[in-house]
């Protein structure tokens, strides 16, 4: 058990701070074996020893393993490896990349990427003190640094903090949109409860009034039957009227419908079943309304019959007010797909009076019949009536209908839409990418201020090498005319005054590849000013011995 926590505990703390699922696992492995295989391929053209390219494999492999863990020690320990180990000059590249991204706060990084450059700039000049110039290695080292670490470790910290940037921003919209959701959902909530507290304390004392003294009406003994039973007609459409209004109320202030007592309790059916009743209070009042109902009677979702039984109602209402004594026609066509709802009335046969309307009865029918598919057409006929005709579907009860109550669905709909997750508003992120550009004047600064001095190193750099380059050409270069007129016998320091100074990588070893030198004597070679094919080198070799020259050759050297 000891063990298995150990390795456990071991694979944890490898993985780092970031999971690593199996996804990252075979990238890490992928970048490895890929950045082994052409490490192995630089070994080879570096002639190493099997021994070599194998430490170099393992070496490659455990840093890119451990970049996640330790970026910055990776970092400097592959730029200190790298001069002896030249299979795992490439493995830098992905590792700054990670320590560009990983190091947090920009003077760890800057720590970091320095030591690495000496580390690389060190052990460099080290490993080729014996063959090259120091200042030579210096200028490479740096030019190799600043391509293969500094470029990708600004690169990646680049992207890796606009990312970072981009999900608290998106983060910070979506909390602003639920809080927004919740301030709107709230204030509705509290204009609904007003709204009902206000229906509450001044229509339902106004019925409570009605039902009260029509009750104390029927039961005079003064009136006849016929009033009697008007007066009773009166007495049960007030108790109607306050049963629905505790309905509203309780929608209005709870969402829910409110729970009437059992004593007055009578519950009028809400759907199509209850427009005979509509209609047969309407008979009851002393107006003309037939009934007609034409094809196969079929169910409909809750919704839509209530919306039905809302059209009927409403459309009757309206044809009291506005045309009092008019014959008044109540349809039900049951179509194919649809039921059709029509109330006609006529001209109105005495006058209408006063009439109290606040214009949003049809607005609010042609609301509820759009949210159940449906449609409601109001308009006046030809014999100077009035029509409202209905069509609603049989069908499938839409998302949100079964809440028409609850403020439309609004309700549910913002339950559903915080349940998905909050949509985004990229115009919002835009915008607050402009103000948090201004307000991160400092960190943009630096940014520009490290990638504009990296530019200017490089450009430093370049014309660096290029000096050196034209200034080894020109001390490695002698003309074929230069090398005939010297002669062999002449001394030493007068050949030498003549001759360019010849320290130059581009001369290095040319001595050796010519003819046997003279023995006891030192050569010294150049290049031809005039050489021939590519690849075609030729040399001239100056050969002295106790202050004199001995001999000169002419070879050429393939490349």
């Amino acid at each position: 058990m000891d063990a298995t926590a150990k390795i456990r505990a071991s694979w944890n703390w490898l993985r780092g701070p970031e999971p690593w699922t199996r996804r990252l696992l075979a990238g890490d492995l992928a970048i490895a074996v890929m950045v082994t295989l052409l490490g192995l391929g630089v070994e080879e053209l570096e002639n190493g020893s099997p021994a070599r390219m194998l430490v170099s494999g393992a070496a490659v492999v455990a840093f890119v393993l451990l970049r996640r863990r330790l970026p910055a020690g990776t970092l400097v320990g592959a730029a200190a490896v790298a001069p002896f180990l030249p299979g795992t000059v490439l493995a830098i590249i992905p590792l700054g990349w990670s320590a560009g991204r990983r190091i947090v706060g920009v003077g760890r990084a800057l720590t970091a990427f320095t030591l690495a450059f000496l580390a690389s700039v060190g052990f460099s000049v080290v490993e080729q003190w014996s063959q090259m110039r120091p200042l030579l290695v210096i200028v490479f080292t740096t030019l190799m640094f600043l391509v293969t670490t500094v470029m990708p470790g600004l690169a990646s910290r680049y992207w890796s903090q606009r990312r970072t940037l981009l999900r608290a921003l998106q983060e910070r919209n979506g909390q602003l949109m639920r809080e927004r959701a919740m301030v709107a959902g709230q204030a509705r909530l509290r204009e609904r409860q007003r709204i009902a507290q206000d229906m509450h304390d001044s229509l339902g004392h106004q019925l409570a009034l009605i039902a009260v003294h029509t009750g104390a009406l029927e039961v005079d003994p003064q009136l006849t039957d016929r009033q009697r039973e008007a007066v009773g007609v009166l007495r049960q459409a007030s108790v109607s009227a306050m049963h629905e209004l505790r309905e509203v109320v309780g929608i209005l202030r709870d969402g829910v419908e409110a729970e009437a007592p059992v004593e007055d309790a009578q519950p009028a059916a809400r759907g199509v079943a209850g427009i005979t009743d509509v209609v047969e209070a309407a008979r009851s009042a002393g107006t003309d309304v037939r009934l007609a109902a034409q094809g196969r009677p079929r169910p409909l979702v809750a919704a839509c019959d209530h919306a039905a039984y809302r059209i009927v109602q409403e459309a009757l209402t309206n044809a009291y007010k506005h045309a009092p004594g008019a014959a008044i026609t109540v349809e039900l066509r049951y179509e194919d797909d649809s039921l059709v709802v029509e109330i006609a009335n006529g001209p109105a046969t005495a006058g209408a009076g006063e009439v109290v309307s606040g214009g949003q009865g049809l607005t609010g029918l042609r609301e509820r019949a759009r949210l159940v598919g449906g449609m409601v057409h109001a308009g006046s006929t030809e014999g100077g009536g009035f029509r409202v005709a209905g069509v609603l579907p049989y069908g499938t009860e839409p998302a949100g209908a079964e809440d028409v109550a609850d403020d439309f669905g609004q309700q549910a709909q913002a339950l559903a839409a915080a349940a998905a997750g909050p949509p985004m508003d990229w115009a919002a992120v835009d915008r607050e990418l402009a103000v948090r550009g201004r307000s991160r004047t400092g960190g943009v600064a630096l940014g520009c201020g490290i990638a504009v001095a990296a530019l200017v190193v490089f450009v430093i750099v370049v014309g660096a090498v290029m000096t050196l380059l034209v200034g080894s050409v020109t001390k490695a270069m002698l003309s074929p005319e230069e090398y005939e007129r010297i002669q062999v016998g002449e001394s030493e320091r007068a050949v030498r005054d003549r001759l360019p100074s010849g320290e130059s990588f581009l001369t290095e070893g040319l001595d050796r590849k010519g003819p046997l030198k003279p023995a006891g004597s030192s050569c010294a070679a150049w290049l031809s000013s005039e050489n021939g094919e590519l690849g075609d080198d030729t040399v001239f070799r100056f050969c002295f011995k106790d202050g004199k020259l001995v001999d000169k050759q002419s070879y050429v050297v393939k490349q």
